[in-house]
């Protein structure tokens, strides 16, 4: 056997905080090194962190990501190990870059060749694709090294180094976002790579929050015959480290007559470069190791720990260490109540319960059991004073005759406005608890329930939530069984359901994602049998709302078209109002 030993740091970079980027590599690299790896490997863009966006167009964060670069060679100095990092390179331009670092030398650098440029993706407005597929000869092991994108291609990079290279391993780092059931795509689509080109396969995954992204770790190694040989855990930091048999490529190889056509054909065309690390031998290893995760059991564990993750990171990562919420006795607030004192833990975690004519005995109830079986504070601040204030200071501006929209939304205003005092004087973020169902057709109010820091649920439709909530009550019962049978309501008037302004959630949802993340057209979901003016009217609440979605948090992102850096529709918009 060849082994070579490669250790996968899943770890969690704060975009811009270069200094503490990198001292995350360095200890990486000493426990791969205290492991006896003879590789170590790092996400894309490992020091700057990932995606930095704009600080990409300041001179000083290029140079100061640069000046990290050296530091981390010179660190490598006497160290016997083999590191790959992501890092911004400079040459006439910028490129998305990995530097191949071996004992006090900075070996090379790969430019990542296919610049992603949908969904969240906006890799063409900052870099320069590179050109070269180069091939490492380390130990006697050659090694290709790639980034994220490069790797979906079947004609990109692996190709050419696993067939004109003759790579045996591949490297493939990332920073991959996360959305719901995109590991089981990652797999399929690593296992054909690795078995079509009879190469092992190593992809190393950034973990943890970034504004609206989460990144879900999840990091693989595939075999020469498309096998999974290792998976590390979702949404956790950690280095993962396995030793890969390079003799089973030659095996695998030889029986495939494909490759020697593919080969033969073009190689007069093709040449890739080998760049030679060093002349030592593999080391003689110890018991072989691995790592074999369990994938998630259900969606709505991994939508969970992608929403503890991205609320965790958000709050840590801009300083705050604590949160207030209006805990309303409905399912939305119990739930991101829930998903706080788990983040952050419950003593970090006050509720306000906000009670007017219109709140229910239940709600109360409900509210007051939620935050005791939670163990979080809960203070109750009666609204109905303030609310017939504004009504008696409008009184002789506004028409009279029944209340209306007008009255309801200064319920919540005020609300907010509570919500903000408690934020400014003590330092808590405010969670806001809409969900991707109300956000998307305009059921919220401007500065009223839409003010706020963050909004855990602003991806997550209505129906996912009510299966988010059971799913946390498998793992221990907090939120009351009654928040699941009542019909859900604002409680901003007599008597007052959502189903007086939406369709019912469960017909809601399948049209909403019909049209907001697959682009069907209004008679396409009609064709799909919904009722046709349901299907307008969801579609012109839609339409009507984006000014409102423009103005609210950032939330996490779920699903795979999320408003904001996914879905980007213009406010002033005529198409389909005929």
């Amino acid at each position: 056997m060849r082994l070579i030993r490669v250790s996968l740091a899943q770890v969690n970079p704060t975009v811009g905080d270069i200094g503490a980027n990198l001292e995350k590599v360095k200890s990486g690299i000493a426990e791969a090194a205290d492991l006896g790896s003879d590789l170590v490997v790092f996400p894309e863009l490992m020091l700057t962190g990932y995606p930095p966006e704009d600080l990409l167009l300041r001179p000083d964060f290029i140079e100061e990501n640069l000046n990290a670069l050296q530091a981390l060679v010179d660190f490598t100095r006497g160290k016997d190990i083999l590191v790959v990092v992501g890092f911004v390179d400079r040459t006439d331009d910028i490129h998305n870059a990995a530097a191949i670092i071996h004992n006090g030398r900075l070996v090379d650098a790969y430019h990542k060749v296919f610049l992603p440029n949908y969904g969240v993706f906006d890799d063409k407005r900052y870099f320069m694709p590179g050109e070269r597929f180069p091939v490492y000869l380390f130990r006697g092991i050659r090694i290709g090294v790639n980034i994220c994108e490069d790797i979906w291609h079947p004609d990109g990079p692996l190709y050419y180094q696993s067939l004109f290279g003759d790579a045996e391993l591949v490297v493939n780092m990332n920073a991959s976002p996360y959305h719901l059931g995109k590991w089981s795509q990652r797999e399929t689509m690593l296992s054909t790579r690795a078995s079509d080109n009879g190469v092992f396969v190593v992809y190393l995954n950034s973990v943890g929050g970034q504004d609206e992204l989460v990144f879900d770790g999840g990091s693989l190694v595939f075999g020469p015959r498309g096998e999974l040989v290792a998976r590390a855990p979702m949404f956790q930091e950690g280095i993962f480290t396995v030793d890969i048999d390079t003799t089973l490529v030659m095996r695998q190889r030889v029986h495939d007559t494909r490759r020697r056509e593919q080969k033969t054909r073009r190689a007069a065309s093709c040449s890739v470069e080998t760049v030679k690390v060093d002349s030592g031998e593999l080391r003689e290893k110890g018991k072989p190791l691995c790592f074999m995760a369990e994938p998630p059991s259900c969606p709505e564990e991994e939508v969970w720990k992608a929403l503890i993750a991205g609320t965790s990171d958000y709050m840590r990562k801009n300083g705050f260490k604590s949160a207030v919420i209006g805990l309303s006795g409905g399912i939305d607030s119990a739930l991101v109540s829930v998903i706080a004192a788990d983040a952050l833990g419950r003593e970090n975690v006050l509720c306000l319960f906000m009670p007017s004519r219109y709140t229910s005995r239940e709600s109360r109830e409900d509210a007051t059991a939620l935050s005791g079986s939670l163990g979080v504070r809960l203070i109750e601040i009666p609204i109905d004073n303030l609310f017939q204030a504004y009504l008696d200071c409008l009184a002789e501006h506004l028409p009279s005759g029944e209340p209306g929209v007008t009255e309801e939304n200064i319920q919540a205003r005020i609300r907010g406005n509570i919500l903000m005092a408690f934020s400014n004087r003590f330092g808590h973020l405010v969670l806001t608890t809409g969900n991707k169902s109300e956000l998307s057709t305009g059921y919220a109010t401007l500065y009223g329930d839409l003010s706020g820091g963050f909004a855990p649920l602003k991806d997550v439709p209505k129906t996912m939530v009510y299966r988010l909530a059971r799913f946390r009550n498998s793992l221990g019962p907090v939120i009351p069984e009654r928040m699941f049978t009542k019909p859900p309501s604002a409680e901003l008037k007599p008597n007052q359901t959502d189903q007086d302004t939406l369709p019912p959630y469960e017909t809601l949802d399948p049209i909403l994602q019909l049209y907001i993340e697959e682009d069907a057209s209004p008679a396409e979901i009609i064709g799909r049998g919904f009722d046709p003016e349901t299907v307008r009217k969801v579609i012109r609440m839609v339409d009507s709302s984006e000014y409102k979605r423009r103005q609210a948090p950032p939330g996490i992102k779920i699903t795979q078209r999320a408003f904001g850096r996914d879905r980007r529709m213009p406010i002033t918009n005529g198409f389909g109002r005929g």
